[in-house]
């Protein structure tokens, strides 16, 4: 009985020191915020219902994952809130590689029309307005 309980024991030491040693994933959050046209309420609802396969495949490409976007109305109007997280090595390059994906700029052009960036980031001629996390707990 002893010498098998040695054996075990031994055994779950030499395969403890096998395990693979799993690098940890840098994650960078990202926020962002934008109105959305009232008139074009429903429609952006139904193309992100129906999200195309390819410019969710492109997302993925580009190493995004856990991409969210929540829709609330405040005052009289609608904002859009989009959440995801990154953990590829270059985020530039990532980006660029999706701004040049044929699928994306033709979904790009379905949704960019539904959304009212805010006035600064008009200025800029961009959509989103990235956020500033305050807070994040696992």
């Amino acid at each position: 009985m002893k010498q098998y309980f040695l054996m075990v024991l031994l055994a779950g030491f030499l395969l403890a020191g096998c395990k693979e040693k799993v690098k940890p994933v840098d994650v960078k959050r990202f926020g962002s915020v934008t109105g959305l046209k009232p008139e074009k309420l429903e429609y952006y609802k139904r193309l992100h219902a129906d999200a195309w396969p390819a410019v969710l495949k492109k997302i993925k490409e580009c190493n995004i994952r856990n991409y969210s976007i929540y829709l609330q109305k405040i005052g009289d109007g609608y904002y859009l809130f989009s959440y995801f997280e990154y953990t590829g090595a270059n985020f530039d390059a990532d980006m660029k590689k999706m701004a040049g994906d044929p699928d994306t700029q033709r979904w790009w052009k379905e949704t960019d029309p539904c959304q009212q960036p805010l006035p600064e980031t008009a200025a800029k001629k961009q959509i989103w307005t990235n956020m500033e996390q305050v807070f994040h707990t696992d």
